[in-house]
């Protein structure tokens, strides 16, 4: 667990990137904190966009602008990440933490019986949301959720490696360096994976990390309601082969629909590919 203190790096440059986003930033008060939005507008369905454990929301901006034809995107800073507060420490950072601030955004701005989108943590975190059931959701798309837990495999990737990366980020780095790890992302998304990784508490990743192997997916995901869709990478080493398969049968009303040749990074191994699945699944919420 990294020691106090915790630096949280915004530099003018990533904030100048909010000028290019076609949202409005709003604000909600959850158990103290001030939580950050990105809300693209209109009176279409909203949907709750959860992003990954070090995706402030500004880095699915890309899959947002794809949907808004569709439905009203509403892209959450998770806590500990872009310009949200941190959790007081230590902890703060469990999927209780987490499902406790989808209900105060969903209220505090009054979403209408939204559908929660989430990639990776945040697909947890929708999963745990919507099965608690204190609020009323249209569904929940689930992409690539990790199924690490107790009695399982490790989270494919360590602490380390994403303590590494965010210390590149808090130094001097830019879209080559990201590269590095992430080949085959579009040059974008790399650039504004550099500038923004900084804005990560390390302790958000660290604890949430913990909770990837002491929190199962699989305690939750029966109970999450229908309409509700899986979404995982073909060549995901998070979802496995495997992994598709026990959801499928542990939860018998869910759709699970395979993105292929993707990796756990769906949306950035293969933007249209990952669009299109979560557009048809949206398609029977909306």
């Amino acid at each position: 667990m990294p020691d106090a203190p915790d630096p949280r790096v915004l530099t003018q440059a990533a904030l100048a990137d909010l000028a290019d986003v076609p949202a409005t930033s709003r604000w909600v008060r959850a158990s103290g904190l001030a939580l950050h939005v990105l809300d693209y507008g209109g009176d279409r369905t909203p949907v709750l966009v959860l992003p990954g454990i070090t995706s402030p929301a500004i880095t699915m901006d890309f899959v947002a602008r794809r949907l808004t034809d569709l439905v009203r995107p509403v892209l959450l800073d998770v806590r500990g990440r872009g310009l949200s507060d941190s959790a007081p420490g230590p902890g703060g950072y469990a999927l209780a933490d987490y499902a406790d601030d989808v209900e105060a955004v969903v209220t505090g701005l009054g979403l209408d019986r939204p559908v929660l989108l989430g990639h990776s943590m945040g697909a947890r975190i929708a999963a745990a949301a919507a099965a608690r059931g204190r609020i009323a959701v249209r569904g929940t798309v689930l992409v690539d959720p990790p199924m690490s837990g107790p009695g399982r495999g490790p989270y494919p990737t360590t602490l380390e490696a994403f303590l590494g990366q965010l210390d590149q980020a808090r130094g001097v780095t830019d879209a080559d360096e990201v590269a590095r790890s992430w080949p085959s992302w579009p040059r974008a998304e790399q650039a504004l994976r550099a500038r923004w990784l900084g804005s990560c508490s390390a302790r958000a990743i660290a604890e949430t990390h913990a909770g990837f192997e002491s929190e199962d997916f699989f305690d939750t995901w029966p109970a999450v309601p229908a309409p509700t869709v899986l979404v995982h990478g073909g060549a995901s080493p998070v979802v496995t082969a495997d992994g598709a398969r026990e959801a499928a049968a542990t939860h018998p009303g869910a759709a699970v629909v395979e993105v292929p040749g993707t990796g756990h990074m769906v949306f950035w191994d293969d933007p249209d590919a990952a669009v299109t699945a979560v557009r048809s699944a949206l398609a029977g919420m909306a």
